[in-house]
């Protein structure tokens, strides 16, 4: 989408500014379905930065995501999200959801082509 959707958009606002992540939220974006909880942009940072200083080899990449300043466009000219943060996330391919246990991904508001509200998921039953 060129202009992201106003009501997606009013939905990442309420999350960073509640700084919730009870949100679920399934978007499709260019090559993937992602479905999992919202989470605000600086808590998000914090478990990935977590997660990158628990690992011998990634650690040193902590940084970038600890800085004061955003640097990474969550908010555009107007203080908007410009992305989604997604955590406990999966993409869904056929019937599996990639990772089993869930993922930290970031997609860009102006990439959702469609969304619903909920996490998807699948069942053997």
């Amino acid at each position: 989408m060129s202009h992201p959707d106003e009501l997606l958009v009013d939905i990442a606002a309420l999350v960073e500014s509640e700084r919730s992540s009870r949100m679920s939220l399934t978007v499709v974006v260019p090559g993937a379905v992602i479905t999992g909880r919202l989470a605000p942009a600086a808590l998000w940072k914090e478990r990935v930065a977590e997660v990158l200083r628990d690992s011998a080899d990634l650690g040193h990449f902590a940084a970038a995501f600890t800085t004061a300043d955003d640097g990474g466009g969550s908010a555009g000219d107007e203080g908007r999200p410009t992305h989604l943060h997604f955590h406990v996330a999966r993409i869904l391919q056929g019937s599996f959801g990639i990772p089993d246990t869930g993922g930290m991904y970031r997609v860009a508001l102006r990439d959702v082509s469609a969304w619903t509200v909920g996490d998807i998921g699948y069942s053997d039953q």
